[in-house]
């Protein structure tokens, strides 16, 4: 698991995103791609490796004292692996010391389970948003030290 720092990095990260989100769950790439999938964005992207193959990726963002958690996924071929807890702990580690009070996310309701056992909580009805059901969820961290 490593920061992005370069283009080539944030190129393979931008490659996953497209296989999860666009091929396979249908999101439009005018919206999956957005002001924040720049370097210079204020985001931190991540990007974990499998075997050396680019497999899982994320970001986070800092909105005021909040950490907002986006664009986590998994390569269908990789999944199962464990790559999807290791992206959020790396993404919390990433901004755990920029004077954040909790994590925020907005996940997919068919990982509500997941993101439970991360120690998160929903705390929203159910959305749409880029056509796929989604909550609000949230972590305290005085609770992230898991």
């Amino acid at each position: 698991m490593a920061r992005i720092t370069t283009q080539k990095a944030l190129d393979h990260a931008f490659n996953i995103r497209r296989d999860v989100f666009i091929i396979e769950q249908g999101v439009p790439e005018t919206l999956e791609f957005d002001a924040f999938d720049r370097l210079d964005s204020g985001c931190e992207h991540v990007l974990m490796t499998y075997n050396g193959s680019p497999a899982a990726t994320g970001r986070v963002r800092k909105i005021d004292t909040c950490a907002k958690l986006e664009r986590i996924c998994v390569r269908k071929s990789y999944r199962g692996f464990g790559l999807g807890k290791q992206v959020i702990h790396q993404l919390e580690a990433v901004i755990k010391n920029e004077h954040v009070d909790h994590y925020l996310l907005h996940g997919q309701t068919h990982a509500i389970g997941f993101y439970e056992s991360l120690g998160y909580t929903v705390f929203s009805d159910v959305f749409i948003e880029d056509g796929i059901p989604h909550v609000k969820m949230k972590k305290n961290l005085s609770h992230a030290d898991n």
